[in-house]
C-alpha cells in the first residue's frame, strides 16, 4: 500500500459502457491498496447534447487543470450535432504529445498469432499531423487538409519513444514514415530520428516506410519493440496492432504531456452494449495499470497486471471468459463485474507463463516553449504558389496567366493539377478538376538590388492582377531556408 496521501485524479465515466469499465477498474484499483481521490466529470455525448460545441466543459477544463491526471472511459462523437471530438479536445488542450499504445498476447486469448510472443508499443504523435484539422473547401469539389509537422513535435515524440524503451527494458525503436513521398512533413520525423538515435546507444533503432511496417506487423509482428510514428500513421497501425492480440477490449493507451497525463481505452463506447454489464474491462483497467505506474505505483500497478494474466489464464483453463472471447449470452460468459470480481480475489497471484516487465519511471523531455523553435541562417522568399479555382483547361488558363504576368517582376514556371505538371504541358495524362497551383517565380534580378527576395510590396498587386481575371483561392510563398528549397516541387516539374 502506499504511504503516500492520496493522489487526486479527475475520473471521467464516460459514455455507453465506459461508467461500468470505470467502475470496475475503480474497484479493483482500491482492492490493490492505492489511495486515490477521484473527481468525477463528465464529456463527450452527455455535454454534446447540453449544447457544449466542444463536449467538454469548464468543469472538466478545471478539474483537469488542478489534478493533471485523468482517468477516462470512452466518450461518443454523435453525428449531426457537436463539433470535433471531444477525446482529441481533450489531448489538444492539455498537450498530451505522446500517445502511447502497448499491446502483447494474453492468455487464453486466441489468435492467428498465439504463441508468437507480441509485445510490442506504438508511441504517435498525438496533437499535430493531419489532426491539425485544419481543412479548406478550395472549389466545391476540392477538399483541402494541412498536413502540419514540427521539428519540436519530432524532436518530443523521438525522445519519449526512447525514454519509454528505456524505462521498460526494452531494446529496439523502429520509426515508420512515408518519408519516400513526403520528404519534408514525414520527412523531418525521419531526420529528426536518425540525429537523436545515436544519443541511445543501448537501443537499436531502424527506419522502416509506414507501408512496409503495416506489411511487417502482419508477417512478423514479433520483430517489433517500439514502434514510433505520426499522428494518422500511428492511429491506423496502432488499431491494427490491437487486433493481433484479441482486438480493442485489450488495447489501453496513455496520452502524455509534461504538464498532464490522459488514460483511456482506444475502443469505442459500444451503446448497443450500455447498462448490460457484459462487456471486457480490460482496455480500461490496464490504462489504469498504466496510469499507476505514471504516478509511481509500480508495486500495485505489478500486482494487478499480475493478477490480469493469472486471471486470464484460469478463464482460459475453465473455459470462461468475458463476451468478446467466448461470445456474449453463454453460460460460460463472465459479466463485466464478474470479472472484476476475480482479478481482486487473485490479487497478489502471478501466471506461471507470463512475465510483467519491470518498468521504471519514464523521463519525459522538456524542450524550450519559445514558439521559433529552429532559426535560419538565412530565409527567403523566391516566388509563390498561388492556388485558383477556375473551370478553365490548363492550356487556356496558362496563357492567360502568362499574359496577366507580363511586365511584373515575377513569371509563370508551371501549372500543376493534384500534384501533377499539365503545364506547359508535358504529354502527360491527367483528369484535370476546377483547382490548380501555379508557380510563380521572381524574375532574376527583377529585385532591387537583385537580392532574389520576393517582397509583400511586389506580390500583393500581382495577386490584384490575377484576381481581376481569376478566382485565387490561396497562396503559399516559397522560400529558401539556409539555401535549400523549402517547397517540393510536383510530378513532372524540373
Amino acid at each position: 500500500m502506499s504511504s503516500t496521501a492520496a493522489r487526486e485524479v479527475t475520473l471521467i465515466p464516460g459514455d455507453g459502457v465506459g461508467p461500468e469499465c470505470i467502475e470496475a477498474t475503480r474497484r479493483i484499483i482500491e482492492a490493490s491498496g492505492v489511495r486515490l481521490k477521484f473527481d468525477v466529470q463528465h464529456a463527450g455525448e452527455s455535454v454534446f447534447k447540453k449544447g457544449i460545441p466542444s463536449g467538454v466543459p469548464q468543469e472538466t477544463i478545471d478539474s483537469i487543470r488542478r489534478t493533471r491526471l485523468v482517468l477516462k472511459g470512452p466518450l461518443g462523437t454523435p453525428v449531426g450535432y457537436g463539433e470535433k471530438s471531444a477525446n482529441v479536445t481533450l489531448r489538444k488542450l492539455f498537450e498530451t504529445y505522446a500517445n502511447i499504445r502497448p499491446v502483447r498476447e494474453l492468455p487464453g486469448v486466441k489468435t492467428p498469432y498465439s504463441g508468437r510472443g507480441i509485445d510490442l508499443v506504438v508511441v504517435r504523435e498525438n496533437v499535430e499531423d493531419l489532426y491539425a484539422g485544419i481543412e479548406h473547401m478550395q472549389s466545391p469539389g476540392v477538399a483541402q487538409c494541412l498536413k502540419l509537422i514540427s521539428a519540436k513535435g519530432c524532436e518530443k515524440i523521438v525522445r519519449t519513444a526512447f525514454e519509454f524503451a528505456r524505462s521498460e527494458g526494452r531494446k529496439s525503436v523502429a520509426c515508420a514514415t512515408k518519408s519516400n513521398i513526403m520528404k519534408m512533413t514525414e520527412g523531418l520525423l525521419k531526420r529528426t530520428f536518425e540525429r537523436i538515435a545515436p544519443e541511445y546507444p543501448d537501443i537499436q533503432s531502424w527506419h522502416v516506410i509506414i507501408d512496409n511496417c503495416a506489411h511487417q506487423l502482419v508477417k512478423k509482428p514479433e520483430q517489433f519493440d517500439v514502434i514510433v510514428t505520426t499522428n494518422m500513421n500511428g492511429d491506423i497501425i496502432s488499431d491494427l496492432t490491437s487486433a493481433l492480440v484479441g482486438g480493442l477490449g485489450f488495447a489501453p493507451s496513455a496520452n502524455l504531456g509534461n504538464d498532464v497525463a490522459i488514460f483511456e481505452a482506444v475502443h469505442g463506447s459500444a451503446p448497443k452494449y450500455a447498462g448490460k454489464n457484459c462487456i471486457n474491462p480490460t482496455a480500461v483497467l490496464l490504462s489504469g495499470v498504466a496510469m499507476l505506474r505514471y504516478i509511481g505505483e509500480f508495486e500495485a500497478a505489478q500486482t494487478i497486471e499480475h493478477s490480469v494474466l493469472y486471471t486470464l489464464e484460469q478463464c482460459a483453463r475453465q473455459g470462461v471468459g468475458t463476451g468478446d472471447v467466448v461470445g456474449y449470452d453463454k453460460p460460460s460468459t463472465l459479466s463485466t463485474s464478474r470479472f472484476a470480481d476475480l482479478i481482486i480475489a487473485n490479487l497478489g497471484k502471478k501466471s506461471e507463463n507470463y512475465r510483467v516487465r519491470d518498468v521504471k519511471e519514464i523521463k519525459l523531455p522538456r524542450l524550450s516553449d519559445q514558439p521559433e523553435f529552429v532559426k535560419a541562417k538565412s530565409l527567403r522568399v523566391v516566388g509563390a504558389d498561388i492556388f485558383v479555382h477556375s473551370p478553365l483547361k490548363p492550356e487556356v488558363l496558362g496563357p492567360s496567366l502568362e499574359s496577366l504576368l507580363e511586365g511584373t517582376p515575377i513569371k509563370l514556371k508551371m501549372i500543376s493539377n493534384r500534384g501533377t505538371k499539365v503545364y506547359p504541358s508535358a504529354g502527360a495524362i491527367t483528369d484535370c478538376v476546377d483547382q490548380y497551383r501555379c508557380r510563380c517565380m521572381l524574375r532574376q534580378g527583377a529585385e532591387k538590388g537583385g537580392t532574389g527576395d520576393l517582397t509583400d510590396q511586389v506580390l500583393l498587386p500581382v495577386l490584384a492582377k490575377i484576381g481581376a481575371a481569376h478566382r485565387w483561392v490561396h497562396v503559399e510563398k516559397l522560400q529558401e531556408i539556409d539555401g535549400a528549397e523549402g517547397f517540393t516541387k510536383a510530378q513532372g516539374e524540373d
